[in-house]
């Protein structure tokens, strides 16, 4: 996948070497989830559809195989209790002292523009006291166009900003307004990191509408 997408990263050595990290970022089309893995030098930790690696047969096996490999932990995010699941797994991956992935805007862009991230990652930083690491994937969409299909080789940018951290609000992680001044700090970092255009509302409406 190196030789594939030819990373160059900015910034990769501000990830702390040692102990929880989250790392939050922006997220464009599939591959994102395979690029930023290849990227760090400590594994990273992420959720992903259960999806993955329930397929029947050869090309199932092989699929979680894979997905597994790289780091991701299959989460039935579409049932009742799905959001929970996530947090809750994110949070023991913390708490193991390890580096959990996130995008916090909770599903893939579908125009190319930020949009406002979800509050699971102010909760899982205040839960556990992990440093928030942003990062933005720049490129990653014009290979792979409308996140479907094999990804056309090419050059992408993996840029990363200093480590913010939120200890000031500790003990605070149910209070909705520090939840939502926390998540929007962190998508700042992430839009001025990968200079995309910002809108104030979920992707899933975009979507929707």
């Amino acid at each position: 996948m190196r030789l594939w997408f030819r990373p160059q990263l900015e910034g990769v050595e501000r990830i702390p070497g040692e102990g929880p990290v989250i790392l939050a970022g922006n997220h464009l089309t599939f591959i994102d989830s395979l690029i930023l893995p290849v990227v760090c030098d400590r594994q990273v930790m992420f959720i992903g559809k259960d999806e993955y690696v329930t397929g029947k047969g050869i090309k199932g096996r092989a699929m979680a195989w894979f997905f597994t490999g790289v780091g991701m932990i299959p989460v039935d995010r579409d049932g009742a209790n799905g959001g929970v699941a996530a947090l809750m797994t994110g949070r023991r991956i913390l708490e193991e002292g390890r580096i959990f992935g996130i995008y916090p805007e909770g599903t893939r862009s579908p125009d190319g523009r930020l949009y406002r991230g979800r509050t699971g990652i102010a909760r899982l930083t205040l839960m556990t006291g992990a440093p928030v690491v942003p990062f933005a994937m720049i490129g990653t969409d014009k290979l792979q166009p409308g996140g479907k299909g094999l990804p056309r080789p090419g050059k992408v940018t993996v840029r990363f900003g200093e480590p913010m951290e939120f200890s000031r609000y500790e003990g605070m992680d149910r209070d909705r307004y520090v939840l939502r001044a926390v998540t929007d700090s962190v998508m700042t970092e992430v839009m001025r990191l990968s200079g995309q255009e910002y809108v104030d509302m979920y992707a899933t409406k975009a979507k929707a509408a």
